[in-house]
């Protein structure tokens, strides 16, 4: 992600011989705040950008040229990336493969190995070690707090073999009974939901504003916009409220877990 738009922030903030913290006094924002958008890890909202121009004394440049947090680029994974490992809470909705970061190894394997166009088993390799690296979020005893919402078709959709899902989902019960995860499905007889659309994320960080993060087929995209990611939590909540219950949801995946095992039997006796 090209950060020319931090990087002149920064640099009409020392011309006005400002810290970051007299900066982010004078604009309404937090230090951390000015700190992830100089760096090129955030876009100010519009409201922001507009104070920031009134706090610098720079016209509507900061508002003009905004990065276009809403298109959709090749690389928009580096930048959800950087905020999935600063959040503090993630709320994680998927539709038709578990979350990057409760996937196992062999879970990761097979989903990325149907890459198009085809990637080499090196190249493989590495995409399974970056997506696996992900998961150490979870290496923290209480943070970032983990929340994700299943859609049935995750589990039911089978990824790499019976066996492979029988693993990757008691994978996700484990993380459920040590407390480090809350998950929730979302039965097929609950019909059309507000989230069918494609997978989202939502991050909440401390002393920052909240995003959310959407993807889709060969697309992605980074909300910054307050509205939007109001929007978004507001769909979230309403899809969460249809979901099991969390013992509800635990005794299913539980329970086809078994089902894949005892599939995994019958074709290897």
């Amino acid at each position: 992600m090209s950060n020319i738009y931090g990087e002149w922030l920064k640099a009409q903030r020392l011309a006005a011989e400002l810290t970051q913290q007299e900066l982010a006094d004078a604009s309404v924002m937090t230090r951390s705040h000015i700190s992830h958008i100089e760096a090129g890890r955030r876009i100010p909202s519009k409201e922001d950008a507009r104070r920031l121009d009134m706090a610098l004394n720079t016209g509507n440049v900061l508002s003009s040229f905004l990065p276009d947090d809403d298109a959709a680029v090749a690389d928009y994974f580096e930048a959800a990336l950087l905020l999935e490992q600063q959040a503090l809470m993630l709320r994680e909705f998927a539709l038709s493969f578990v979350p990057g970061i409760l996937q196992t190894e062999r879970y990761a394997r097979a989903v990325l190995s149907t890459s198009f166009p085809p990637v080499s088993e090196e190249e493989c390799d590495r995409l399974v070690v970056t997506r696996l690296d992900r998961a150490k979020v979870l290496a923290g005893p209480v943070r970032p707090v983990v929340w994700a919402l299943l859609d049935e078709a995750v589990l039911r959709r089978t990824v790499g073999g019976p066996d492979v899902m029988a693993e990757q989902i008691m994978h996700i019960v484990d993380l459920v009974e040590r407390r480090r995860a809350r998950v929730y499905v979302l039965p097929f007889g609950l019909g059309v939901h507000p989230l069918m659309q494609g997978m989202l994320t939502l991050m909440r960080f401390e002393g920052q504003p909240p995003v959310a993060y959407s993807e889709g087929v060969q697309v992605g995209k980074v909300h910054d916009s307050p509205a939007m990611v109001e929007r978004l939590e507001g769909a979230y909540d309403l899809a969460l409220g249809d979901a099991m219950p969390l013992q509800e949801s635990l005794a299913f995946m539980r329970a086809t877990a078994k089902d894949y095992g005892h599939r995994d039997r019958t074709h290897h006796p």
